[in-house]
């Protein structure tokens, strides 16, 4: 059951409109340039703890997200669910999932600050 739900989770961020290609390829590249930044300010240890906080922070966001839209089926805050034809789309993500992010990345960008 699980795998089976893993496999849906997967497919389901393949194939949404909710982001631009573009954009989700940048994401990559910003993740990758702040790991990069942090391990050269910060050392090894430092940017273990802050990917492992961004990691757990957005893992609780995307579940927040996959329950209130009860997988996916229903609109919630900034997640619009569309019914064309008897199939869902997707609208644009917004406003509120683009703060969680830059709140997630400060969050942890503060924790590795006040970690001696």
């Amino acid at each position: 059951m699980l795998i089976k739900e893993i496999k849906e989770e997967v497919n389901f961020i393949k194939k949404h409109t909710l982001q631009p290609a573009w954009w989700k390829i940048t994401k990559i590249f910003i993740l990758l340039g702040s790991l990069i930044i942090i391990f050269y300010i910060f050392g090894l240890l430092k940017t273990i703890i802050w990917f492992s906080i961004v990691i757990i922070l957005g893992v609780i966001i995307h579940f927040i997200y996959r329950i209130k839209t009860h997988i996916y089926t229903k609109s919630w805050m900034d997640f619009k669910v569309i019914e064309k034809e008897g199939k869902l789309t997707y609208g644009r993500i917004g406003f509120l999932y683009y703060t969680l992010v830059i709140i997630i990345f400060s969050i942890a960008t503060i924790i590795i600050l006040l970690v001696q």
